[in-house]
């Protein structure tokens, strides 16, 4: 049995993973409000009044909610290739992946929380 991995190239993995984030980015109405936040907050990240090392960390947090919703997109994405019908394993697997999101996104704003109130000396 021969398996669906092609030869590795450093050139032609990079190719796949710029395919997949255009395709992502087309397909997923979810993954867009995560970029469109990405961009809002790095900006925000970046304007603030606040030191170096600490926008960075900010900024660099804002990756987890993309990362999260590219795994969450992979999960649904198997999960529609192997059944059409309900489920209710497939719905599990959903919704663990719309959990991993969602902590994301509460982790994200810990670690911003976290960030500000050292960076303004609220604490």
């Amino acid at each position: 049995m021969k398996l669906n991995k092609p030869k590795y190239s450093l050139f032609k993995n990079g190719r796949y993973a710029v395919e997949g984030f255009i395709d992502i980015t087309k397909n997923e109405s979810s993954f867009k409000l995560q970029l469109l936040m990405f961009f809002v907050m790095a900006i925000v990240a970046w304007i603030l009044p606040i030191g170096f090392g600490y926008a960075s960390i900010l900024f660099l947090s804002l990756f987890i909610p993309i990362m999260a919703e590219v795994a969450n997109s992979s999960i649904e994405r198997v999960v529609d290739l192997v059944t059409t019908d309900y489920h209710i394993l497939a719905k599990q697997a959903k919704d663990a992946g719309a959990t991993l999101v969602l902590l994301s996104l509460i982790l994200t704003a810990g670690i911003w929380a976290a960030v500000l109130f050292v960076a303004f000396e609220l604490v």
